[in-house]
């Protein structure tokens, strides 16, 4: 269980071997839920898009083989997710793709920049969410996009004793709190077994 508990708490900030590693297996194994939720969001051409917790970047390529020149913007808070996902994206990077490591509490990025905002399996490692979702709010253009994905959909789920800074919410609780934070026409989707997206607009 040792072993097993220091690999799977590399998924708030992934570092060094262990890192590595859990980066390669996130961008695999994250693409199921990552493509069902983009088919709700309906991503269009020429958008500028931003992935928050952009790990090991496989969300990044995706958000920019759905869009017609596009710009898509990762951030990460692990230096090492940062140079993964730089790696993954070099034939486009800081040509169409721009990674920068940063965290959620204070977005580098001008008001009001981004069409959609997206968070894949990332916002149970936010601190003090509510700041944060504002964050992202303050990024997003009039009309634009927010969608978190989550595979951990029940507040007391065991994940939280196996990853160590890990906070579950049930899908309502992220539904409140993005309401909670002035996004409107919020809206929750769900694919058995336990997939959901949480998605909201800024007004």
């Amino acid at each position: 269980m040792g072993l097993l508990k220091s690999f799977f708490s590399q998924c708030a900030r992934p570092e060094g071997t262990l890192g590595r590693a859990m980066l390669c297996f996130m961008n695999y194994t994250h693409a199921p839920l990552t493509n069902w939720g983009l088919k709700l969001v309906h991503v269009q051409d020429g958008w500028t898009m931003l992935d928050v917790g952009c790990g090991g970047g496989f969300t990044i390529r995706r958000l920019l083989s759905r869009s017609k020149d596009a710009q898509v913007y990762g951030i990460d808070i692990s230096e090492e997710s940062v140079t993964k996902a730089r790696k993954v994206n070099a034939d486009v990077l800081d040509k169409q793709v721009y990674v920068t490591q940063g965290s959620a509490e204070q977005l580098p990025y001008s008001d009001e920049m981004f069409d959609l905002v997206t968070a894949v399996e990332t916002v149970y490692f936010w601190p003090n969410l509510p700041d944060c979702l504002q964050e992202v709010r303050r990024v997003l253009k009039p009309g634009g996009k927010f969608a978190i994905m989550v595979e951990v959909v029940d507040s007391d789920s065991k994940w939280t004793s196996i990853v160590e800074g890990m906070t579950a919410y049930t899908p309502e609780q992220l539904k409140t709190l993005l309401d909670d934070a002035g996004f409107i026409q919020t809206e929750i989707h769900r694919k058995k077994p336990t997939y959901a997206t949480i998605m909201g607009l800024k007004a």
